[in-house]
């Protein structure tokens, strides 16, 4: 299950595991005009672990989903 939420200056996506077995913690993605945002509370300390992808990074992320295993580099437009 995911939730799709229009703050004032990011989309906030939160994936929530479901089904049977061991689950993780919810994931928080904030989606800002420069950045993107990756949270998770950690279980084991209570704290939220954040990582910070440029928009660069994210379309690389999503390209890469849908390639075989290789090295790629991405080509500017120009």
């Amino acid at each position: 299950m995911f939730s799709i939420e229009h703050e004032f200056d990011a989309t906030v996506v939160t994936l929530v595991d479901e089904g049977s077995g061991a689950l993780e913690e919810d994931v928080v993605i904030n989606a800002f005009s420069e950045c993107i945002t990756v949270e998770q509370v950690d279980a084991r300390t209570g704290h939220v672990q954040k990582i910070t992808l440029s928009i660069g990074q994210m379309r690389d992320l999503a390209a890469a989903l849908d390639l075989p295993e290789g090295v790629y580099a991405r080509v500017a437009p120009g």
